[in-house]
């Protein structure tokens, strides 16, 4: 996403064929909240660091977000991934359940004094668990365990309904709103074509 387009005008824009638009909003905590209540992960549920390589993380990017249609990191060059992957400013952890992936969490320190929540996520067998909020809570521990002043994430109107109400509930704050439109991966041939039924496919 760019900050330097021009902002939309009021009403109806009309989106490309082939295009997909969501409507994307940033959240930001500047301060750790007080922790929220949530059980231990459940027997056989466990979060672990990630093997930082393509293959390891590619897999996990799909289980978590083929049903929200996430692509980014599927068409991103392999070189540009790699980068990401060997960053020592990157933390990358997978939910594992009985050596399945279930879940994601990505935290990238990058920028000086502050954390992103880069990509945080539940495989559809696991939402509504309660572990998306033991999830949340390692977070925030993990990102204010640095010196930080500054933690935030985005999310959009393709994920699932209850994400947005969740990151508030979490202690994080909206504080932009933007619109990305993008090739639909489905009819590129990045992302099944049957994946993330709640977004209609115009082909």
């Amino acid at each position: 996403m760019s900050n330097t387009n021009p902002a939309l005008p009021p009403g109806y824009s009309a989106v490309p064929p082939g295009h997909v638009a969501t409507v994307v909003t940033s959240l930001e905590m500047l301060a750790r909240p007080p922790q929220r209540p949530a059980q231990p992960f459940p027997p056989g549920v466990a979060l672990q660091s990630l093997e930082r390589t393509i293959a390891a993380y590619r897999r996990l990017y799909r289980a978590v977000g083929t049903d929200w249609l996430w692509f980014s990191r599927l068409v991103m060059a392999d070189e540009k991934l790699q980068a990401i992957l060997e960053n020592p400013q990157v933390e990358f952890f997978a939910l594992r359940k009985e050596g399945r992936d279930v879940g994601i969490l990505e935290l990238d320190f990058g920028t000086t004094g502050e954390c992103e929540l880069s990509f945080f996520g539940l495989a559809a067998e696991m939402v509504g668990s309660g572990v998306g909020r033991t999830l949340m809570n390692e977070a925030i521990a993990r990102a204010w365990s640095r010196p930080i002043s500054r933690f935030w994430v985005h999310t959009c109107t393709l994920d699932h309904p209850a994400a947005l109400d969740f990151y508030r509930r979490s202690g994080f704050v909206p504080f932009a709103f933007q619109v990305e439109v993008f090739p639909d991966p489905r009819l590129t041939g990045a992302m099944p074509r049957d994946c993330a039924r709640h977004v209609p496919l115009l082909g």
